[in-house]
């Protein structure tokens, strides 16, 4: 069985990285993502060549440029350029596209208001990929401990410590983690026909409870595990395992490494420990997900899943193929 990473960001064009994929048996879904002032096009040059070169072992996602409302002219006409876009990176092979945080937790209106998920400036976007079949991946929020103080003990004290910029505590002009839920929410209510999958288990990471109530309510949504194994493995094993089993089919198995540098362009040995890296990764999600042992994540003592063969088989290859057709 191929496994799907179905969240990933790696440039992995040289043959030491692609060696490692076929023994593991690993397929890549990379993500571009639009960061405000940075340049996406870069990363979907280079994640459709790589998936033109190694179809067997890569796929990509588009995204689109963010609203610019200081830009009116352009703005009149913000939908229908984002989909002209979109239509020709579908037709180079990208299978879903990108909705990421900065929606909701970064960009304005004229009013000052917070741009959110379910503003009307998105509809024609969303009409347009539910009318073609295409899935929607997306980031909307952040951990719920983006909202609270910082403390070693949670999972995502390193990210926020290293990037204040997203940590929402002490902040209350921010929408609160509540609010923008909330948005992505009405979102999925009104376009019941678009295929959307929440990147991160949809933000809801800290309760798998709160994550099936959403997978209850909205039929066209399902989450990837990408960068959360870590906020799994410190609720109890049993009912992570209840969890993954009732709603096998609507989560997706992905990590989140990041490395975009090409690994052709890297030294020797930086490459080889890059590439080792990425193994090392991979190798203690599927020990968390397969075997029933204890071992140590992020400086805990953690109790693996030992997840059936069936609910493995959807976890790791039959949901993304499901939730992405053109994978």
């Amino acid at each position: 069985m191929t496994i799907v990473d179905a969240h990933i960001h790696v440039t992995g064009d040289h043959a030491d990285a692609l060696a490692l994929l076929e023994r593991l048996d690993l397929k890549l879904f990379n993500v571009c993502v639009a960061h405000s002032g940075d340049d996406w096009r870069a990363a979907r040059a280079v994640f459709q060549a790589l998936t033109e070169q190694h179809p067997a072992r890569y796929a990509w996602c588009t995204t689109f440029d963010l609203p610019d409302f200081e830009r009116i002219p352009w703005m009149r006409e913000y939908a229908e350029r984002v989909i002209a876009e979109l239509e020709q990176d579908f037709a180079n092979g990208a299978i879903a596209c990108k909705f990421w945080k900065n929606i909701g937790m970064e960009i304005r209106k004229p009013s000052g208001e917070f741009l959110m998920i379910d503003d009307p400036l998105f509809d024609p976007i969303f009409d347009y990929l539910a009318r073609n079949g295409l899935p929607a991946l997306m980031h909307i929020g952040e951990p719920l401990a983006c909202w609270l103080p910082l403390d070693e003990n949670r999972p995502h004290y390193g990210y926020y410590a290293h990037h204040p910029e997203w940590h929402m505590y002490a902040k209350p002009d921010y929408p609160s983690h509540a609010e923008i839920i909330a948005a992505r929410d009405r979102m999925l209510a009104r376009h019941p026909k678009l295929r959307v999958v929440g990147a991160h288990l949809g933000s809801l990471e800290y309760d798998v409870d709160e994550i099936a109530a959403r997978l209850d309510a909205y039929p066209n949504f399902a989450v990837d595990t990408s960068a959360r194994m870590n906020d799994l493995a410190v609720q109890d094993p049993e009912t992570v395992r209840q969890f993954l089993t009732a709603y096998a089919g609507r989560v997706l198995f992905g990590t989140d490494i990041v490395a975009r540098e090409p690994l052709s362009e890297l030294p020797e040995a930086e490459r080889a420990e890059r590439v080792a890296r990425f193994e090392a990764v991979w190798q203690r999600e599927f020990a968390y997900y397969e075997t029933e042992g204890t071992f140590t994540v992020a400086n805990r003592e953690v109790r693996g899943l030992g997840l059936p063969a069936d609910v493995l088989d959807q976890l790791y290859d039959k949901s993304a193929a499901a939730w992405y057709p053109g994978l």
